[in-house]
């Protein structure tokens, strides 16, 4: 199915093209059970595009880093950053995204991604709070990086976004920790994280212009990533876009990568797993401002001390954090 729209026969460029739904039979799912379904459709035939507009083009453009999700070699979705020189990412035309920066050390999708892997794409910009999601599918991969044709491209608000000002230095990565299980470390790191980044999946006959990769941004204050003593990690989702990709995902595919940075050191944190999604009952009271909460199963922990070329200095709180919960500082 070709998803450009054809501007010279009367294509519209302003919102979907498709008379088909912009959202997948677990998107559709989930914003029924949230009673969201004709809000969520609406918007989404508005604001979702099957291009990139020139706005979007030029914010990539400016990035020195971008978020990406895609699933490895055994089907586990792994959300990932990659960083370069602002102008590392360009959108030759509003069908492609290229990617000119190759992974990091250890990255958790190293080897996997090849002509044909559908990636998401989360461009984030702290120091403005500014954020756009592009989601795809690799067209080619040589010596200049990826090309991604782009399926999906939408903004999103700035809610949850903590502020925070951006500089580049040497990175002086120590050698990766790889396990089955949360050591103290990874503990230590998710109970102190403010910040989140979340991989999901879903591919399905019939829905070639909807399916694929997704990366999403989750925020909180301090503590709203819980580690639970059954090797588990959970987390409130809070108002959002009333997209739910990331929930109508996990419906459909309940495996999820999570990523946690340490803006202060460089180090990321992969986690991989199964997971589910709480809509009710008596946890959610644990989460102010909660609608739902993920629950990760974690199986496997992957930590990359001091891996990132970037550090963020902390600025501001995001003020929709007003409305959530507070949970007791890490010791």
């Amino acid at each position: 199915m070709d998803t450009k729209p054809d501007a010279a026969a009367g294509g519209d460029l302003r919102g979907w093209p498709l008379a088909g739904s912009p959202f997948h039979a677990g998107e559709q799912a989930a914003q029924e059970r949230a009673g969201k379904r004709a809000w969520s459709e609406a918007a989404g035939r508005r604001a979702v595009r099957a291009h990139m507009p020139v706005q979007h083009r030029e914010f990539f453009a400016q990035l020195p880093c971008l978020l990406l999700g895609a699933l490895d070699a055994e089907g586990q979705p792994w959300a990932t950053m990659l960083a370069g020189v602002p102008g590392f990412v360009q959108a030759p035309d509003p069908y492609h995204l290229n990617i000119g920066a190759g992974l990091l050390p250890a990255d958790p999708l190293d080897g996997a991604l090849q002509a044909g892997s559908d990636v998401g794409m989360l461009g984030i910009e702290l120091q403005s709070r500014r954020r756009n999601r592009v989601n795809g599918r690799i067209e080619a991969i040589g010596p200049a990086g990826l090309q991604v044709a782009v399926s999906q491209s939408f903004g999103n608000c700035p809610r949850y976004i903590q502020l925070r000002a951006v500089r580049t230095v040497a990175p002086a990565p120590l050698p990766a920790w790889r396990g089955g299980r949360l050591d103290e470390a990874a503990q230590d790191l998710l109970r102190r994280a403010d910040t989140a980044f979340i991989a999901t999946y879903h591919r399905a006959a019939g829905e070639p212009a909807t399916g694929g990769a997704d990366v999403s941004h989750r925020g909180g204050k301090p503590g709203f990533l819980r580690v639970d003593g059954d090797g588990t990690v959970t987390f409130p989702d809070f108002n959002g876009n009333a997209y739910f990709n990331t929930i109508g995902n996990l419906l459909a595919w309940p495996q999820a990568g999570l990523l946690v940075p340490d803006f202060e050191d460089g180090t990321l944190l992969h986690l991989g797993g199964s997971a589910e999604v709480i809509w009710d009952g008596p946890e959610l009271a644990g989460f102010a401002g909660a609608e739902r909460l993920v629950r990760i199963h974690v199986e496997r922990v992957l930590r990359r001390p001091g891996v990132l070329p970037l550090r963020w200095d902390f600025q501001d709180w995001s003020p929709a954090l007003a409305a959530t919960g507070s949970w007791p500082a890490p010791a």
